[in-house]
C-alpha cells in the first residue's frame, strides 16, 4: 500500500503547522514567564519604595517632635 503524493504533502503541511504552533506556544510561555518576573520585580520595587517613604515619614515626625521639645516656645505663643 503506497501513499499518494497528495497525502504526503498534506501530512507535511500539517506537521509544519503543528511545529510552528508548538514553537509559538513555547514563545508565549517564555513571554508569560518573563512578564510574571517583571511584574514581581516592579511590585517588589514598589513595596521597597513604600517602605522607604514610610520610614522617612516616621523619621520626620520623630525629628519634628524632638525639635519641638528641644526649642523653647516662641514669645508670641507665650502671650496667647
Amino acid at each position: 500500500m503506497s501513499m499518494s503524493p497528495h497525502f504526503v504533502k498534506r501530512s507535511a503541511r500539517w506537521a509544519i503547522c503543528l511545529a510552528m504552533a508548538t514553537a509559538l506556544l513555547g514563545g508565549c510561555a517564555v513571554i508569560a514567564v518573563a512578564d510574571t518576573a517583571a511584574t514581581v520585580a516592579v511590585k517588589t520595587v514598589g513595596l521597597a519604595a513604600d517602605a522607604a517613604i514610610g520610614t522617612v515619614r516616621i523619621t520626620g515626625k520623630v525629628v519634628g517632635a524632638a525639635v519641638d521639645a528641644a526649642l523653647p516656645d516662641s514669645p508670641e505663643a507665650a502671650k496667647d
